[in-house]
Parts: C-alpha cells; sequence; structure tokens
C-alpha cells in the first residue's frame, strides 16, 4: 500500500521552501528541504557545498565533482551508462538524488522540496504535487528583503535560478516544469500569503483523508 507524500515545486523567491516547512508542521510530517543536499553529498563522498552548487541543474559539472566521484563508491554508478568523464558523474548524482527522493517516499509522509521530486514521483499512487508561485516583482523584492540578493542582481538571478531548475527537469525527466498539469494544487504565495498557501495543501491532504 503506497504510503503519502507532497512534493513542493517552487519559483525561485515565492516561499517554496517556507510554505513546505509549515506544510510539515501542520500535518506533523518531515520536511527534506537543505538537508537533502547534506544526504546526497554524503552517500556519494562529496563535499555539501559541490551538491549544492549543482543541485537542480541540467549538465556542467564542476571539476573537482568529477574527481571525487572517481573515487566515490562502484555502487553509486549501478545503473549510469558508460559516457564521457562529465556525463557519467552528473547521471551518478541524479541517480543518487533519486534514490534518496525513492526511500523518502516509501517512509511516506514526507514534504520533499525540488530536486525534481514531482517528476520522480509522478507515478507515485499517493502523491500530492503542489506547485508555488507569485508574481515576478513579488519575488524580486522577496528576494532582496528575505534572501539577500543584490537589488541591482535579482531579476538576473531569478531568471537564471528559474532556467537552471526548468533545465534540470527537462534534461532528466522530459518534463516542462511550468506546466501546470504536471500539479494537483497551484498556490500563489503572493495572494494567500506564506501561511495561507501551506493552509491550503495541509487541508487537500486531510481531505484525501491522510493524517
Amino acid at each position: 500500500m503506497a504510503v503519502p507524500v507532497v512534493t513542493v515545486t517552487r519559483q525561485f523567491a515565492s516561499g517554496g521552501s517556507e510554505v513546505a516547512r509549515l506544510v510539515a508542521r501542520e500535518l506533523g510530517w518531515d520536511l527534506i528541504d537543505n538537508e537533502f543536499v547534506d544526504e546526497v553529498a554524503r552517500r556519494a563522498d562529496l563535499p555539501a557545498e559541490a551538491v549544492a552548487q549543482r543541485e537542480e541543474r541540467a549538465p556542467g559539472l564542476l571539476e573537482r565533482v568529477a574527481r571525487a566521484l572517481a573515487a566515490g563508491s562502484p555502487e553509486l554508478a549501478v545503473g549510469v551508462a558508460v559516457a564521457s568523464s562529465d556525463e557519467r558523474d552528473e547521471a551518478t548524482i541524479v541517480k543518487v538524488t533519486e534514490r534518496v527522493i525513492g526511500e523518502a517516499a516509501a517512509h511516506g509522509r514526507v514534504v520533499i522540496v525540488g530536486r525534481g521530486a514531482q517528476a520522480v514521483l509522478a507515478r507515485h499512487p499517493d502523491a500530492l504535487h503542489v506547485y508555488v508561485v507569485a508574481s515576478k516583482p513579488w519575488r524580486v523584492r522577496l528576494a532582496v528583503e528575505r534572501l539577500g540578493v543584490e537589488p541591482a542582481n535579482a531579476t538576473r538571478v531569478l531568471d537564471e535560478t528559474d532556467h537552471r531548475r526548468d533545465q534540470y527537469v527537462k534534461t532528466y525527466y522530459g518534463r516542462t516544469r511550468d506546466d501546470l498539469t504536471n500539479y494537483d494544487l497551484v498556490v500563489n504565495t503572493e495572494r494567500l500569503g506564506f501561511a495561507g498557501a501551506a493552509a491550503v495543501v495541509a487541508r487537500e491532504a486531510r481531505r484525501r483523508g491522510w493524517r
């Protein structure tokens, strides 16, 4: 029997991580967000900052990550086709990421933020897929006020971050991240606020009988 899981995909600086935190607290579930990077790093025997720099990015792995993986555990490469060094290393990190997502979903009652989880778990029978959005001007302001992004660079940072995330999902899963038909709920934090958006998600989880 499948166990329930919520995936949260978010536009950059939309407050998706905060919404996910509130949902997890409201439901009493586990949350996998920033610590996800640490877990992938631990399994791949990589420094966490190296994984963080390339999470949700399409190919373009840093040379030091390739060197670290070359000395890593052979079992991490199971199922990874033989290709160029960079392609093989990139695919290994994606495989490890998918494995962690799969294990979290098997445990159930967990809220997973980003990392293509909505695509990895697209066929999971008890998954609630959420997309957190807000207008660009509002997100620019949030990026500056809450995330410490320089005002002069905020628009560029938004565009580049969303583009990297879009390319990650498209490259590895052939899906369009902002295709709204991929989600059960789309919540606008500019209109609902973080708490309001989280309440909508938690209410839907309870409507499905998840506790």
